[in-house]
């Protein structure tokens, strides 16, 4: 079985896997990774949303191959220490979460939008398209906004 070296949250993993694994289930089964939450499998829903290298990207559809050598970055990584990323500080203060299945990936989908830009267009904020079934788009959409004013 083929092994695969890279960096989850910061620390160096080798995982003994087929190339095709998705990552996720890497992250998940091999690794006891649990924030990226399995949805759909295909790249439609986005709750398993995590970053490779610092881009957005679902491992659900992403194979364990393409992380040889690079950085992982899930939910679980995101805080400092006690110390909450920004956009993690935002959710709470906007009591986004109702269920909370699709806020890890919700959040790193939003984490990723304010690396790109300081301040999003509602069409940006559109594109990020993960799917909340709780419906808590609004409160999505200001803690976006509170997160970027923090950050700008």
């Amino acid at each position: 079985m083929p092994s695969h070296s890279f960096t989850v949250n910061g620390r160096p993993v080798t995982v003994d896997a087929p190339d095709d694994l998705p990552l996720l289930w890497a992250l998940r089964d091999l690794l006891g990774v649990r924030g990226p939450k399995y949805g759909c499998g295909i790249d439609v829903c986005k709750a398993c949303t995590s970053h490779l290298d610092g881009e957005a990207v679902r491992p659900c559809v992403v194979p364990v191959a393409a992380a040889a050598g690079r950085e992982v970055t899930t939910i679980e990584g995101l805080a400092d220490g006690d110390r909450l990323h920004p956009v993690q500080e935002a959710w709470l203060e906007q009591d986004v979460a109702q269920c909370g299945y699709c806020q890890p990936g919700q959040i790193m989908a939003a984490v990723a939008l304010l690396k790109r830009t300081k301040n999003p267009t509602d069409a940006e904020l559109d594109a990020i398209a993960n799917v909340c079934r709780c419906g808590t788009y609004f409160r999505i959409r200001e803690a976006i906004r509170s997160a970027a004013e923090k950050m700008g």
